[in-house]
């Protein structure tokens, strides 16, 4: 019986448009996303490295973008989050135990609390016994160290735990630990859709 949920955040609860993003960075000179945007980006999103390094990174490669150009291509990939997915969200919370496990960078997560504002993101992460962003504890999905990180830390039991994600890799990952999963299809679902799916 499933009595905890762990969500990945983007393209579950906030849209993202990631063409967007590689759209800006070829009008600022990219001409194709290389194994160094790919590098920066890694390290980034397991803290490795500071926001000023990460757009320093960026800055070598294209020479005449600003940090303020970079910044606006690189947060071009955050679209809307429709407020009905909060609201289930917020009525799955009084039944499940809930948590938040995203790959992303701190750049990211500031701007989307200032798009959303002070009490939109705290009612969204109110929903969460916990938060986990791969740039806070230096992991990310789908390594199998993150997912049994989560589980360690909060005593849930696999078999019992469902685990919410729009990539097969990191579904994949997690299930391979015994983790239920639903590997949501972007476009063609929605989180909202949980109940209609079996998996509870």
């Amino acid at each position: 019986m499933i009595n905890a949920i762990i969500f990945d955040f983007g393209d579950i609860f906030i849209n993202l448009d990631k063409p967007a993003t590689i759209s800006g960075l070829q009008k600022l000179g990219m001409k194709e996303w290389n194994d160094e945007f790919d590098q920066l980006n890694l390290s980034f999103e397991v803290g490795a490295i500071s926001p000023e390094d990460f757009v320093g990174g960026f800055q070598k490669q294209l020479p005449n973008a600003s940090k303020e150009d970079i910044l606006r291509a690189w947060n071009a990939v955050l679209a809307d989050f429709p407020f009905y997915r909060l609201e289930f969200l917020q009525e799955l919370s009084k039944k499940y135990r809930l948590f938040l496990l995203s790959n992303t960078d701190s750049i990211h997560i500031n701007t989307f609390e200032e798009k959303s504002g002070v009490s939109f993101y705290k009612d969204f992460y109110a929903c969460f016994e916990k938060v986990y962003f791969s740039f806070d504890i230096g992991m990310r999905k789908p390594d199998p160290k993150i997912y049994q990180f989560v589980l360690d830390q909060n005593n849930l039991v696999a078999a019992n735990t469902l685990f919410v994600d729009d990539k097969t890799e990191n579904t994949d990952s997690a299930a391979a630990l015994g983790i239920k999963v639903w590997n949501l299809q972007v476009g063609k679902e929605d989180v909202v859709d949980l109940f209609d799916k079996g998996l509870l």
